[in-house]
């Protein structure tokens, strides 16, 4: 094997090792979304429609400040101040900002 064919090689496997993990915080977040807002905001395609790409990216931006803001006062807000929040926000953001209602993209379930 040629060091270009070699080179080749490792890139193409370096780029779908990271589709993959992408894939898996998507995924993380739609779990996630089925577990804490599918009550109030629908399924995960009604949910994510709510807001463009660019919107979900501004209401999680500085740590979620602004989607925390809008929970303030309804039956969420103690989990929108909990470090279980915290630690998925990312994964949540990434879900939603993936079926966006700009995105074209629609969730295969929920």
């Amino acid at each position: 094997m040629t060091k270009s064919t070699s080179l080749l090689l490792a890139t193409v496997v370096a780029f779908g090792m990271m589709a993959t993990t992408a894939s898996a915080d998507i995924k993380k977040g739609q779990k996630g979304y089925l577990k804490t807002c599918k009550n109030c905001h629908g399924n995960g395609t009604k949910g994510a429609a709510m807001h463009t790409q660019a919107e979900w990216e501004a209401l999680f931006a500085n740590e979620g400040a602004s989607i925390i803001e809008k929970h303030k006062g309804t039956k969420a807000e103690t989990y929108f101040t909990s470090p279980g929040f915290k630690g998925s926000a990312q994964d949540l953001r990434d879900f939603l900002f993936e079926y966006g209602n700009d995105s074209g993209n629609v969730p295969s379930c929920g």
